[in-house]
């Protein structure tokens, strides 16, 4: 099993920036495709943004093309979600999750591994 520790969240207003961090342990973390998840309330849980395990291909959620980037450091295991020009409606807690294997899929369910999520609030 893979750990994942979620950190970065916060209250930011509209327009600003944050980057969210998600350090995984165990298992070599390396070996495993990653995404980012949000759940606002009420609402299910919704793929944000996908990477490779060697970083060659990236997918992202049409709401956050051009402001959102996702990366990853293997070297220090740690998944990274840069997020720009926030809004409003990107209020959600945020989750990282992590799989073992080669392809990236935006569907909750295939994820094996989850963090416990950090909250990101966007006021107008």
């Amino acid at each position: 099993q893979v750990q994942l520790v979620e950190s970065g969240g916060g209250l930011v207003q509209a327009g600003d920036s944050l980057r969210l961090s998600c350090a995984a342990s165990g298992r070599t973390a390396s070996n495993d495709a990653m995404g980012w998840f949000r759940q606002a309330p009420g609402k299910e849980r919704d793929f944000v943004a996908g990477i490779s395990r060697n970083s060659d291909s990236t997918y992202y959620a049409d709401s956050v093309k051009g402001r959102f980037t996702i990366s990853r450091d293997n070297a220090k295991s740690t998944m990274y979600l840069r997020m720009n020009s926030l809004k409003p409606e990107d209020t959600a807690v945020y989750y990282c999750a992590a799989r073992t294997g080669s392809i990236v899929y935006s569907a909750a369910s295939w994820y094996t591994n989850w963090g416990q999520g950090t909250q990101v609030t966007v006021s107008s």
